[in-house]
């Protein structure tokens, strides 16, 4: 392992080939899962699910399953995903036993007892300005190296929904305000990652069965945090996926965003972060399949601040 980490643990999506992938997957066993937590997406989650449908489960076999969790939406996109070859779950559904807490980390943190894959990629369901090869570049450096825990994607973010528009490979403003000048401070071994707040990662499954995980937004920031404790930096890795546009937000929801990051990592450096807790009884992962998997990290409610959490879109 070189001592530089940009040049040991980043990747471009260009590296692995999807023939390379494929026999990868088959040595190793592993199987695979995509992951799209949605509220409100229905403008953009049938494309999100019927390109990678289409790219990487009717053509290859990449993917074994796309499940979408959809977080309470008021709009079709239940019903637009299900059209589009997802299997869908409505997050406060799965598990009612355990209670809902609105957010993106619950719909992320439920999606282990609706899900089967070894590895599991997370992706937005917001997406306009991307290809379907964000799935196989994320899942690169998994199949390459059974070393590697938690793949974090990072691009060329677009200014707004308009792919002509300007790019740079900075994040969005609670990343570049709030998420950097934290990590630099609190976290340095996570400051060379280029996007730590990426709604586009894959992480293995006993891993993130293992992760305490905020309900909210905070979840990408605490699984970084998490497995760098656990497993030491050198168990992450990141893609540069090319090029990807965001929506932007109001500024109201972007402080519910920072405040939900800041208590994410204060509680980590205070080590008040949840221990795990034991789930004995069996439950359905997908159909037909029942499992007895034991140990599923707690979710992490966050601070009551008195802003409601954003109700569209999980950008950073």
């Amino acid at each position: 392992m070189t001592s530089d980490p940009l040049s040991a643990r980043t990747h471009r999506w260009q590296d692995w080939d999807l023939d390379l992938l494929l026999r990868r997957k088959q040595e190793t066993g592993h199987t695979t899962s995509l992951v799209v937590p949605a509220r409100n997406e229905a403008a953009t989650v049938g494309a999100v699910v019927g390109r990678v449908r289409e790219a990487l489960m009717d053509t290859t076999a990449l993917l074994d399953e796309i499940v979408v969790i959809d977080s309470d939406s008021t709009d079709d996109t239940y019903a637009v995903a299900a059209d589009a070859g997802a299997v869908v779950h409505r997050s406060g559904e799965i598990r009612p036993d355990l209670g809902s807490h609105r957010g993106k980390g619950e719909a992320m943190w439920k999606s282990l007892f609706v899900t089967s894959g070894d590895l599991i990629v997370f992706m937005d369901a917001d997406l306009v300005d991307w290809d379907t090869h964000f799935v196989p570049g994320l899942l690169g450096p998994m199949l390459a190296d059974e070393h590697v825990a938690l793949v974090k994607g990072f691009y060329e973010r677009t200014q707004g929904a308009d792919p002509g528009g300007g790019a740079s490979l900075e994040g969005g403003r609670v990343t570049e305000l709030v998420a950097r000048p934290l990590i630099a401070l609190e976290w340095p071994e996570l400051a060379w990652l280029a996007q730590p707040l990426a709604g586009e990662w894959s992480v293995r499954r006993d891993l993130f069965e293992r992760l305490p995980v905020p309900t909210g937004y905070a979840v990408e920031l605490a699984a970084l945090i998490d497995t760098c404790r656990l497993l030491g930096p050198e168990a992450i890795a990141q893609v540069d996926l090319g090029r990807r546009a965001h929506r932007h937000q109001a500024l109201r929801d972007l402080g519910s965003m920072a405040t939900q990051i800041l208590s994410a990592s204060g509680r980590r450096s205070t080590g008040s972060a949840p221990e795990h807790v034991a789930l004995d009884q069996p439950h359905k992962v997908g159909p037909g399949i029942e499992t007895t998997r034991t140990r599923i990290s707690l979710l992490e409610r966050p601070p009551a601040i008195g802003v409601p959490p954003p109700v569209a879109g999980f950008e950073a």
